[in-house]
């Protein structure tokens, strides 16, 4: 039997011309899966693990569809859950639009939006764009999304997770309700399922697997260590020794840990690493994941702000330095290499105290991670850092007891009492002043009689 082809799609010729510019031939199973459902114009809900090709699985039939609006406002809209997404997403658009008449624009915060508000007043056609920037243009009556048709969310978790749930409510009110809803995640949760049931028409579900399956091709590993600067020396140990580790992405809990794995991993290994979290400007995130995805270094640290959709071709590693408090978050992380069919593999270090968050992560996969021996040439260090300090609680605080005020106080106190006449006005008569000129004068004249 004969691999299926883009050619099976019966795509435009300008669709099929910028895929072989892209060197893409072959459609990924959710891209074969969802296409049809999507043609249909029914409501999709695509449940997908990370790095399977999502993207190009909503974008080709709704880039099949597309006619041009002569209003020049967007009849097609992309919320994803942050500015890095946002532009990749832009960027693949660009690409596969490049022999067609759509303009694509992408909108984000943390910008200047007097830019952004001329870009739209030029005409839109396609707007990839966070909720928080999207519901900004339209609150200043810059961006009208009346003659919207297609709406896609992708991650839709995350943007929920991330607060953004007033904002996605906000933006479904002020659109034609006459629209397409396409969602794809590789991960779904009980708050997104409300919101399906509340203002999506019955989608369609398309899942290659269970919510929260890792892919197949990625190994994963665990290694259990004492405590956050013994992973460090760990880290170290293993980027020294091992060839392998070429190019990584190293994921932290937030950003101060990433900060402090990023001053240790760069005093060792001078400008081979980047640092990436949401403190960091757009401009700086941007050109060091450029710096990455180029090979001129070696690996990011990053905080959670990296492990949803971003397509980073070829990372052979990723780490997880600390268990994520989210079980979701685990499957994006590690989702970040072995992308496209290629394997990859991802290591976890692990405290005691992370020790059950793990056990209960692999119950969530309904896999179990494979452990890997400590190295005994690692030096173990006791120097907690302040988040693993416990906060002594003494068992018998002292008791002070109240001293109630003794002889010598009276004293003291009767001494210098005081008695309260109450105030000036009650000592003498106050001095009132005379209501006018005539008054005054008449009072003059009565004082010089008397003397």
């Amino acid at each position: 039997m004969e691999k299926p082809t883009f050619a099976d799609f019966d795509l435009p010729k300008q669709l099929n011309s910028a895929l072989e510019k892209l060197g893409i031939s072959e459609p990924t199973p959710i891209q074969l899966k969802s296409f049809s459902p999507i043609m249909s114009g029914k409501d999709v809900m695509g449940i997908a693990q990370t790095g399977t090709g999502k993207t190009l699985a909503y974008l080709l039939p709704v880039l099949k569809t597309w006619k041009f609006n002569k209003n020049g406002s967007p009849t097609v809209l992309i919320l994803v859950p942050t500015r890095e997404l946002v532009v990749q997403v832009a960027e693949v658009l660009e690409k596969l639009t490049d022999e067609m008449s759509a303009r694509v624009l992408g909108v984000y915060g943390g910008v200047n939006i007097n830019t952004q508000k001329l870009l739209v007043y030029e005409g839109v056609d396609i707007l990839v764009g966070t909720p928080g920037r999207v519901m900004d243009l339209m609150k200043d009556a810059v961006l009208n999304l009346k003659d919207l048709k297609k709406l896609i969310i992708d991650e839709f978790d995350e943007m929920l997770s991330l607060g953004f749930r007033r904002q996605l409510e906000d933006i479904f009110t002020m659109m034609s309700e006459r629209r397409q809803n396409i969602l794809f995640s590789a991960t779904m949760t009980d708050e997104v399922d409300a919101m399906l049931e509340e203002y999506f028409k019955n989608p369609q579900e398309i899942s290659l697997a269970r919510s929260g399956t890792p892919l197949e091709k990625i190994a994963q590993n665990a290694i259990p260590v004492k405590n956050f600067n013994t992973k460090l020396n760990l880290l170290v140990h293993l980027l020294r020794t091992d060839a392998d580790f070429e190019k990584i992405l190293i994921f932290a809990n937030n950003k101060k840990h990433a900060d402090l794995i990023f001053e240790k991993i760069d005093e060792e290994f001078p400008g081979e690493f980047g640092v990436i979290h949401s403190n960091k400007s757009q401009n700086f995130r941007l050109r060091t994941m450029k710096s990455f995805s180029d090979n001129e270094l070696r690996g990011i640290i990053t905080t959670d702000v990296m492990a949803r959709g971003l397509d980073i071709p070829d990372v052979s590693h990723v780490f997880n330095f600390e268990i994520p408090e989210i079980q979701e978050q685990y499957i994006h992380r590690i989702g970040r290499t072995g992308r496209a069919d290629k394997e990859g593999i991802a290591i976890s270090f692990y405290t005691p105290k992370e020790e059950e968050r793990f056990i209960e992560l692999e119950m969530f996969m309904n896999k179990e991670v494979k452990r890997l021996e400590f190295p005994d040439e690692v030096k173990i260090s006791e120097v907690k850092i302040p988040a693993e300090r416990e906060v002594v609680k003494m068992k018998n605080p002292v008791q002070y007891k109240k001293i109630e005020p003794g002889s010598a106080f009276h004293e003291k106190k009767d001494k210098n009492k005081k008695i309260n006449l109450g105030g000036p006005s009650k000592r003498k008569p106050p001095k009132t002043k005379p209501a006018n000129r005539a008054q005054a004068k008449a009072k003059s004249i009565a004082k010089r009689k008397k003397k």
